[in-house]
């Protein structure tokens, strides 16, 4: 309902054979390419801000460019990209003539946009081995300490922002194994291009990316490709973010999602790997691959969110995982509705809610009980709020759903309708209930397929700030309410001079239970002049880890976050709200 923007979606491809095998094959030289866009669209949900791709040419002579990258902003990003890609009129030439291509798509959760941001980042040398170009599905809670770790060193990078920090220092490491390898070559009597062919055959990106990520705390997929053929991804050893490959003899290909694999080069499930945590896949400039592990992978925290919102429904077992997630909602909904399912309406808000919608209805089917359905939420195209200002904008952004009249007996029916979350609450008060109202329900039962999203995330999703939680504004309301308010002094304290290494924002909730946080939140939303009465059902904890079993990462419900740079921020997060939204 509430758009979460998400950072990012990677897509790599590496083709095996010359360009004549997949012209001779597949009638065209820009096979790469062409598959380069297929799995970037289908990835087109995970970043919608602005997009960029890349590629190298191994066949390109000296004097002539051999990596290419192209980058735009907006949601038509992808489609502008691949327009100016030109034709080339040698097929050994250019972008149709490279045997490595990258892409990627871009939400920014750190509040910095434009196309400087976007990626892939490029750095460039003489030397082909030592250029870099970079992209990534990632958000590094410790930049702090890695740029302070490079300007020790005597660097001095332009920009202060993740993506390019790992730039530099990654390039750096780059640059130390080159150097390595030339003393190498003239320890064996190497000289000149007998020294370049050494060196780029025998480039260990382990070497690289192994004294790159160690200095790293966050939720990571790292892409890369070097000017002298080489490829590779890593991923962080808690698995909080997702990456899947394959091979065959045409190509090697990684995706931040499975079924996009699967879709463009018309493959089983069980056709597609899972990057494991801490481990690299990586093709040098031969083709050939291998699976390294980078770092020793720690407690498993794969991101639930990415089960619940934002990867693709159409994955086999995320599928499944959402039914379940509205399936076992049914006893809660059952007990809400007080088991009037002869006058109750099901429903969802579209578009990501629906395969939960199906999950709850066939449970509430399995009570053998008859389920009426209906389309009560449509959501329209995207009204241009920006022609108009104040009130007036608010107005036009209440009106981005609609509703099915006629959907419901009015004051005669109850109304379930479910959502796979609910974050700030902002588009439930705006619009949703405004708009379910006019339908005069008997009562409004809002159904959450996770549970209640209590804490910021800092692995890459837009949600980095507590008071935008309905949840959190909830507990706070609570406690002031009730004369607890030396409960947020002491967490404040304790968050500013306490261990860093114990999440003190827990407090705010530990006094109370799930169902009064619950009618806080509607309280606090219920829109002014709303008749029909409403209750929240949230997904369990246990639950979400029932329906997910293989993704425990739950941060945003429980506040156990995998890293110590998320529990830092966190805290720094409740210091920040105190200071700047409480002003003591």
């Amino acid at each position: 309902m509430e758009q979460l923007k998400h950072e990012c979606g990677v897509a790599m491809i590496r083709l095996l054979k010359p360009q004549s095998y997949y012209e001779e094959k597949y009638g065209t030289s820009r096979y790469g390419l062409n598959k380069l866009y297929l799995m970037m669209e289908k990835q087109h949900n995970r970043g919608q801000e602005g997009a960029g791709v890349a590629c190298v040419n191994l066949g390109a002579p000296a004097g002539e460019e051999y990596m290419f990258r192209e980058k735009a902003m907006g949601k038509d990003a992808i489609t502008e990209i691949f327009k100016r890609i030109p034709h080339d009129a040698s097929p050994a030439g250019g972008w149709e003539g490279a045997s490595l291509y990258m892409g990627h798509l871009r939400y920014s959760t750190t509040g910095k946009s434009g196309l400087q941001y976007v990626h892939p980042f490029l750095r460039r040398n003489n030397w082909r081995a030592k250029n870099l170009c970079l992209c990534g599905n990632f958000n590094m809670t410790n930049i702090d300490e890695v740029f302070q770790f490079l300007t020790a060193q005597g660097q001095s990078p332009r920009i202060y922002g993740d993506a390019y920090i790992t730039l530099e220092l990654m390039g750096h490491r780059l640059d130390r194994e080159v150097e390595r390898l030339f003393v190498e070559a003239k320890q064996q009597g190497l000289e000149g291009t007998g020294i370049t062919d050494y060196i780029e055959q025998k480039v260990e990106m382990a070497n690289v990316l192994k004294t790159t990520m160690c200095h790293y705390d966050g939720g990571y997929v790292m892409c890369g490709l070097t000017g002298s053929g080489e490829m590779f991804a890593v991923r962080d050893p808690w698995g909080i973010r997702p990456a899947f490959w394959y091979q065959d003899d045409e190509v090697v290909v990684l995706a931040s999602e499975r079924p996009v694999i699967q879709t463009t080069f018309d493959l089983a499930a069980e056709d597609v790997h899972e990057l494991q945590p801490g481990q690299s896949l990586i093709v040098n400039k031969s083709g050939k691959s291998h699976l390294e592990q980078i770092l020793p992978a720690k407690e498993l925290s794969a991101c639930s969110f990415e089960r619940i919102y934002f990867s693709r429904g159409s994955d086999r077992d995320i599928y499944q995982e959402r039914k379940r997630l509205g399936e076992q909602l049914t006893p809660a909904i059952m007990q809400a509705i007080k088991n009037d399912v002869a006058h109750t309406v099901f429903s969802y808000i579209p578009n990501t809610a629906e395969v939960a919608f199906h999950g709850m209805t066939d449970g509430v089917r399995r009570l053998d009980h008859d389920v009426r359905i209906e389309k009560v939420v449509w959501k329209d195209i995207k009204l241009r709020t920006f022609i108009a200002e104040g009130t007036e904008r608010n107005d036009l952004a209440a009106h981005v759903y609609d509703i099915s009249y006629g959907s419901l007996v009015p004051y005669e029916d109850n109304l379930v309708i479910i959502d796979d979350s609910i974050v700030r609450g902002t588009t439930l008060k705006e619009s949703i209930f405004k708009i379910l109202d006019r339908l005069h329900p008997k009562r409004i039962v809002m159904v959450s397929s996770s549970p209640q999203i209590r804490y910021p995330d800092y692995y890459g999703i837009d949600m980095a700030h507590l008071e935008e939680l309905c949840a959190f504004r909830a507990a706070i309301a609570l406690l002031q309410e009730r004369g607890m308010q030396q409960v947020i002094v002491d967490t404040y304290q304790k968050c500013k001079e306490g261990p860093q290494t114990v999440n003190h924002v827990r407090a705010i909730y530990a006094p109370f239970s799930v169902e009064e946080i619950n009618e806080k939140i509607v309280e606090m939303l219920r829109p002014e002049g709303m008749q029909a009465p409403v209750e929240l059902v949230y997904q369990s904890i246990e639950g979400l880890h029932k329906a997910c079993p293989n993704h425990p990462g739950d941060w945003y419900f429980t506040g156990h976050y995998p890293t110590p740079g998320g529990v830092r921020l966190c805290n720094k997060a409740f210091v920040s709200y105190v200071e700047n939204v409480l002003k003591p």
